[in-house]
């Protein structure tokens, strides 16, 4: 296959992307700031951080923040946890009716114990069964909610541990409940973000659901930090898209940049001035949303990312972790001899 046909449409069930390349679902990172951001810089499509569906039934008012669509987000997906069938499908219809995104994603995958121990997240990948009824549950109650049917999907891991890779049945069961793609992060759970992804398990993903289920779309997760890692996954495992998680992280322009590499053959590196804007552009947009106080302690973390590679990064990365207010934010990056736009005009992050 070549490059430029690594770059390519995809459709998840009725719903059609002009590309493939995809933000995942970021606990804690993935709200509608870093989403507009990503969009700006190029990505296909956004998947909000993990909502719990019991949150969603409780009326949490925090899952109403973290479900709203940026202003940019022409498509989004809406990414739902749980391990009751009722709940989950409670939660759906919620999601849909509040938030009205184009797909909702079910997480079988995350490793934290606070989740799994719940049955619900990675847990999921050694439970097929109740993983096809929650799917199951899911399709049902989004035909239900609305008169265009709003595609489900599934994101899983590779298995709980080296000595129990389900990957294979947790896709099989996903599938069979009605799920309209499947992402891989092959990973087990006992890995959590440590070691190295398997990415040939996402090529053996690819070629069984290719081969039963050729309407269905596979993507994958996992070790996706550059350009090259993502035409590499592309190539090798011939899945349909790629999921940008930590690689996108203080790097919103990976989505460009990847797509010049698959079209054109190149890229040019983003200058470090450039990326700084984004960080600024982003905190702008947090601030609307948390307020300076709450979006200046979020973005800590953050500008740090976005501060990898500058000269001098350790010292400015020790003053960034203690920033509260916009103010030390300017002092900061003033002191270390860098551009500081002004807040309220930073520009889009193109």
């Amino acid at each position: 296959m070549s490059e430029a046909g690594l770059y390519r449409p995809v459709r998840i069930g009725n719903l059609a992307l002009e590309g493939n390349l995809f933000l995942a679902p970021v606990a804690g990172y993935s709200d509608r700031a870093f989403r507009s951001i990503c969009v700006e810089a190029g990505a296909n499509f956004t998947y909000t951080e993990m909502v719990s569906a019991e949150a969603l039934t409780r009326d949490s008012g925090k899952t109403e923040l973290l479900m709203r669509r940026a202003p940019n987000e022409t498509r989004y997906a809406v990414q739902l946890f749980g391990s009751d069938p009722d709940r989950v499908a409670r939660g759906t219809r919620i999601a849909l009716e509040r938030a009205n995104p184009e797909c909702i994603d079910l997480n079988a995958g995350c490793p934290v114990p606070k989740v799994w121990k719940t049955g619900a997240g990675s847990a999921l990948t050694r439970d097929p069964d109740r993983l096809r009824i929650l799917v199951s549950a899911m399709v049902r109650a989004a035909a239900e909610q609305s008169d265009r049917p709003v595609p489900i999907t599934v994101k899983i891991r590779s298995g709980w541990d080296d000595r129990d890779l389900s990957w294979r049945e947790a896709a099989e069961a996903a599938i069979a409940g009605g799920a309209a793609a499947i992402t891989l992060h092959p990973r087990t759970k006992a890995q959590g973000y440590e070691g190295t992804a398997r990415r040939e398990l996402i090529g053996e993903l690819a070629e069984l659901v290719h081969a039963r289920y050729p309407e269905i779309p596979v993507f994958g997760s996992g070790d996706l930090f550059s350009p090259e890692d993502a035409r590499a996954m592309l190539a090798e495992t011939r899945c349909d898209g790629v999921m940008f998680a930590r690689g996108a992280m203080g790097n919103p322009f990976i989505f460009a940049t990847t797509r010049a590499l698959l079209v054109d053959g190149r890229y040019e590196p983003i200058p470090l001035e450039r990326r700084l804007a984004a960080g600024w552009r982003e905190l702008s947009l947090l601030v609307d949303d948390l307020g300076e106080g709450l979006a200046c302690r979020e973005m800590r973390k953050r500008f740090c990312a976005y501060a990898k590679g500058f000269p001098g990064g350790a010292a400015l990365r020790a003053n960034l972790v203690r920033a509260s207010t916009i103010e030390e934010y300017r002092a900061i990056f003033a002191g270390a001899g860098l551009p500081i736009p002004a807040l309220a005009n930073s520009p889009p992050c193109v």
